[in-house]
């Protein structure tokens, strides 16, 4: 983890309200695991001391790239930053999706944005499964070609019938599952805790490993605030609270408890 001065060299919209922002940030780039995060200080946002979290989407060759959408004053703020501007990150943090467990059929499960990371994760594996990408409307649909390019086999589904399948993305996921007969698919998950919450049910009840990113809000972003804090249950059963920036953000499902 470090402070970096990075020079911004590429910020396009991708598609819908989703902008990519590509950094030159070597030092930080160099360190990055899929499912980590970096905590960046948005230029020009007047009266705002905290930074913003965002999933590493590519880290290669010295840069760095994120997802964003733009859905407040800080990601609207965002969408002045050009290519040749320094922003200011902190990086990379949190443990990232442990790679050695992902097993010979593996699937991913993305909601909106959550692409990102399972995205990198895509990448930096040899073996190839079946990604399930979620959406409210088309314009919620990222990254399909990344996954199609490296031979990932592609579900889509959006709520309002725009794009795929029609319905929730765990709908899909679930036919999916009931094909898997003999199988114990590794899942790896990011988005909305409510997707989030059903993938790790689903996984938890047939005895599935499921590794869950959760997004929480943060403050200091290296564990310093206590403002993003998760009940988890310890190997003796005891629940108690771990910092989701420090700790996580990336927990295995059997061990989260969520909130009624």
């Amino acid at each position: 983890m470090q402070i970096e001065k990075a020079i911004v060299r590429t910020h396009e919209l991708v598609g819908g309200d989703y902008r990519e922002l590509v950094l030159d940030a070597s030092a930080t780039a160099a360190g990055s695991v899929p499912g980590q995060f970096v905590h960046l200080r948005v230029p020009r946002l007047d009266g705002s001391v905290l930074r913003r979290p965002f999933s590493i989407y590519r880290a290669r060759d010295g840069r760095l790239s994120i997802l964003y959408k733009t859905v407040g004053r800080g990601t609207k703020a965002m969408e002045a930053i050009a290519p040749g501007d320094t922003v200011d990150i902190i990086g990379p943090l949190g443990n990232g999706f442990p790679l050695d467990e992902i097993g010979e059929n593996p699937v991913l499960v993305a909601g909106g944005y959550g692409v990102a990371p399972l995205s990198f994760l895509a990448g930096e594996v040899a073996v190839k499964g079946t990604v399930f990408i979620g959406g409210a409307t088309q314009r919620d649909i990222l990254c399909v070609g990344d996954f199609e390019s490296l031979g990932w086999t592609v579900q889509i589904t959006t709520e309002d019938g725009s794009l795929g399948e029609k319905g929730l993305v765990t709908q899909a996921l679930d036919a999916w599952l009931a094909e898997q007969q003999g199988t114990a698919p590794v899942h790896y998950a990011c988005g909305p805790d409510g997707m989030l919450r059903a993938v790790g049910d689903r996984a938890v009840a047939a005895g599935h490993t499921a590794w869950l990113s959760l997004d929480k809000h943060m403050g200091c972003g290296v564990g310093a605030c206590l403002a993003c804090v998760q009940k988890i249950r310890g190997a003796d059963g005891r629940v108690g609270w771990k910092r989701v920036c420090k700790d996580g953000p990336i927990f295995e499902a059997s061990v989260i408890e969520w909130d009624a």
